[in-house]
Formats: C-alpha cells, sequence, structure tokens
C-alpha cells in the first residue's frame, strides 16, 4: 500500500468525523449557565476545534431554545487566553455577580485562577496569578452564604477529592485554617472501573432551608458510568453526607453516555435544571455535546425529573 493511499484514506476518514458533527451542536464540556435580565449565558471548557483560540467561549439566549454566538468580547471569547493567568488547561469555568462586578473563577494549568470583567461577555482579566496552594487544584465553585464567601474545588491528592475553604474578603485567596474535605469517590457507582486515582469532581452548593447541597460528578469523564449524586450538609463547611439514592442523573436516567459536570441554574418558568455534558456518540467520548435536564424535590428528595433531557445546539 503506498504512502499517498494511506493519506488518501487518512484525508478521508477525517472528514467523515467531522462531517458527521452537525454544525448547530454547542461543544462545551463543564459548563456553566449565568443568568441576569432575561439573558442565559452559557460558558464551559472549550472542545470545538474549529474555533481558533484559547480561553472561555460564551453563548447567549433569550428563552434556552434558541442560543447564538460565541458572543464574547473578544474573538468570541468572554476570557481569552493572554488576558490573565493561565497558558494551557482552561477548563470549568463560573461565573457569578459581587458588589456590581463580574467574576468568573476558572481552572487553568491545573491551578484555580479568578477573573473579573464589566460584563457577563468579558472580557475578563486577571493580574496573571492563581490562588496560593500545596497542590492541583482545579473545577472551582464560589458559594455566598452567612456574608461569607467559600470556594468549593478539587484537589488532586490520592485521586480528585472536593475540598472547599472560605475566602477572604476581597475573594483573591483562601484561609487555610478552614480548609476541609468534603467528599471523595468510596462508593461503587462513584468508581465502576475499580482505578486507583477515583475522581469525584466538578461540585455544586445551594442552599434549601437549612440544608446545604453539594452536587458532584464521579468516575473518569472519559468513562460511559460518568454520573452526578449529591449530599447533603448542615453547614457549608460540612460535614456532607451522601444521598444512599446515588446516582441522579447518569447514562441510565438519560440514555445519554458520560453525562455529568455542569451547574444547577433556573429556567425562565422558575424551574431547577442542571446543565451538563455527555460523550459525543455512544463509542466516541470527544468533542463533548452540551445538554441540559431538570431537577425537583419529592418528598425532600433532589431527583430528575424523567424524560426532561435537551442538547443544546445553536
Amino acid at each position: 500500500m503506498s504512502i499517498r493511499f494511506c493519506l488518501i484514506v487518512l484525508l478521508l476518514v477525517n472528514c467523515a468525523v467531522v462531517a458527521q458533527q452537525p454544525a448547530d451542536d454547542i461543544l462545551l464540556a463543564d459548563p456553566t449557565i449565568f443568568e441576569e435580565d432575561g439573558i442565559f449565558y452559557l460558558y464551559g471548557t472549550k472542545e470545538d476545534a474549529a474555533i481558533p483560540g484559547a480561553g472561555f467561549l460564551v453563548y447567549t439566549s433569550t428563552d434556552l431554545e434558541y442560543w447564538s454566538g460565541p458572543a464574547g468580547a473578544t474573538d468570541g471569547y468572554a476570557f481569552k487566553k493572554g488576558a490573565g493567568f493561565g497558558t494551557k488547561g482552561f477548563w470549568a469555568p463560573q461565573v457569578f455577580k459581587h458588589k456590581e462586578r463580574y467574576y468568573m473563577a476558572y481552572t487553568a494549568n491545573e491551578q484555580i485562577a479568578i477573573a473579573t470583567a464589566d460584563s457577563p461577555l468579558g472580557p475578563f482579566t486577571n493580574s496573571g496569578t492563581a490562588l496560593a496552594a500545596s497542590v492541583k487544584q482545579i473545577d472551582p465553585f464560589v458559594f455566598f452564604d452567612g456574608g461569607k464567601a467559600y470556594l468549593y474545588h478539587v484537589r488532586l491528592q490520592e485521586g480528585n477529592r472536593i475540598f472547599v475553604a472560605e475566602l477572604t474578603e476581597d475573594l483573591s485567596a483562601i484561609k487555610t485554617e478552614t480548609l476541609n474535605e468534603c467528599l471523595h469517590a468510596t462508593t461503587g457507582w462513584e468508581n465502576t472501573q475499580n482505578t486507583d486515582w477515583p475522581v469525584s469532581e466538578g461540585p455544586t452548593v445551594f442552599k434549601k432551608g437549612t440544608t446545604y447541597y453539594l452536587m458532584y460528578s464521579a468516575n473518569d469523564f472519559r468513562n460511559p458510568d460518568y454520573a452526578v449524586g449529591y449530599a447533603t450538609a448542615t453547614h457549608p463547611l460540612g460535614p456532607w453526607t451522601k444521598y444512599k439514592g446515588n446516582p441522579i442523573i447518569s447514562e441510565n436516567t438519560t440514555q445519554q453516555p458520560g453525562i455529568g459536570h455542569g451547574d444547577l441554574f433556573t429556567d425562565q418558568n422558575g424551574m431547577l435544571r442542571y446543565v451538563l455534558h455527555m460523550h459525543n456518540s455512544k463509542n466516541q467520548v470527544g468533542p463533548r455535546k452540551t445538554g441540559s435536564v431538570q431537577l425537583r424535590f419529592k418528598d425532600g428528595i433532589l431527583e430528575l425529573v424523567p424524560d426532561s433531557f435537551k442538547q443544546i445546539k445553536l
């Protein structure tokens, strides 16, 4: 077989793969949705190789059905590489508003940084430094409660483990004396391949009544058994108790492989939804696609609304 023939075959295979990807798919992993004044802003880990550059793209919608973008201030990016900390591995952003400024907590170079902007579209910038840490840390989620800010995040030590610490008032550092482990993967659904590096990641925290809920994903993201469960506590620092009915979002409940790692938001009708990613197909992990499911409380239990999965498309 000639080299030329091999190259032609390879080119045709690559073209076929590209052709199979619908043009209206939004390809974001680890997604999050921020809403303000009736506009929903969607951010995440970029999976679309056809879009040049690195950083965090943003898409917008007013009805959660029709999306446009990328709409970020810098070439479609809300935060683009070069605007602050990070040279690679731009993962898992969270956007929130605090004291009339917009903040983006994100991962780069397997560390956590926080950038600010005057608009949800960016440009988000920072001084080029990450939060000080003695280990690699990823997947930030900032939660405000009782006048304090808490950073939930994943530390890479003996697996991916979820930790929490109180942040300083200016959100520039954690108070190390408050650092505490929330949970790590110990149960069967959390490590279906019995790996030596169990994974729990992607924390999202909210409060209902006097109870705190920590939603998280478990298993390696490449595993089709990637799924979402939750734990509860009576204080932001824990201790946390895992729900015995976990996982609540999985391939079994959505028919979507590798589904998880997202964020909670409220839709225009006041319903709880969880934006997340899933594998590109049953046989292909990436580029990962973006979707959402509806959640509800039933008899005090957080659960998935059956048949509520929707893929997010342009």
